[in-house]
């Protein structure tokens, strides 16, 4: 069948727009050309990294990365190695446009940073920064510091759900604006060094069943396409310190939380 010229334009600008931004992610990490100038360490196999050709193209072909878009304006780098958290939580509070406390080097303008994360008196009834300095923060943890800025976090421990619950549910959240979707995993599980980590994903690419990872360990890691299934083995995982498996959650606005995408 004859593709009409008007959409392959459309194809042509979307496919350029894609390229134009993903290129201005792997420039921030230093990634652009291949060539990893940040001293990543270097991913297994069975991972592929965004800053591959490979990887360019997944997200090309992905239907479900509208997250995509929001979170790459919005991607930092955690500042020491115990807020994979905040630095999550950051960028999605940025992503949902929350009322932001003053950022003195940006001043006059809001914005969540990791530094000023915690200035909320409610946040900081949850958990110090300094304790989350020493021993970072547990799945429970994370749901309720985002509901202390107001916004509907739902919390899911992997053994409480199913490998198909969470790629229904993740690859629904990843195609919808205003709503994300933070992971809590073992490295070891897909193969990267050290422990449990956070961060958001941001799109599904339907046909290889992969998700990408957007790792906020940058210096560490480069965004990572990893299949579901190994996603889901890598949650499922136990979190001594909570006495609990890792999982996921999921984030929006107030108003959007009649939306439920998958029954508890």
């Amino acid at each position: 069948m004859e593709i009409h010229p008007a959409r392959q334009w459309v194809k042509f600008v979307q496919r350029n727009l894609i390229l134009h931004v993903s290129q201005g992610v792997m420039l921030a990490l230093g990634l652009a050309g291949g060539v990893v100038t940040a001293q990543t360490l270097p991913l297994p196999a069975h991972l592929i990294g965004f800053d591959s050709a490979q990887g360019e193209e997944l997200l090309l072909e992905s239907q479900s990365r509208d997250d995509f878009w929001t979170l790459s304006t919005q991607f930092v780098t955690q500042i020491n190695q115990a807020y994979c958290g905040v630095a999550s939580m950051v960028m999605v509070l940025n992503g949902l446009a929350i009322p932001a406390p003053a950022a003195p080097q940006y001043a006059p303008y809001h914005v969540f940073t990791q530094e000023n994360f915690f200035e909320n008196p409610t946040t900081r009834q949850v958990l110090s920064p300094d304790v989350v300095s020493r021993q970072g923060i547990t799945l429970d943890q994370l749901g309720q510091l985002l509901a202390s800025y107001s916004v509907e976090a739902t919390v899911y421990h992997a053994a409480d759900t199913t490998l198909d619950e969470f790629r229904q549910l993740a690859a629904a959240n990843l195609k919808q604006p205003k709503n994300f979707i933070l992971i809590n995993y073992l490295r070891a599980e897909m193969g990267q060094e050290r422990g449990g980590h956070i961060s958001p994903l941001a799109a599904y690419h339907e046909e290889t069943d992969r998700f990408l990872i957007l790792d906020v360990a940058r210096y560490k890691y480069p965004p990572v396409w990893v299949e579901a299934a190994t996603l889901w083995q890598a949650m499922n995982t136990m979190d001594t310190t909570a006495g609990k498996t890792r999982g996921f959650v999921t984030v929006q606005l107030p108003e959007a939380a009649s939306t439920r995408l998958l029954d508890r």
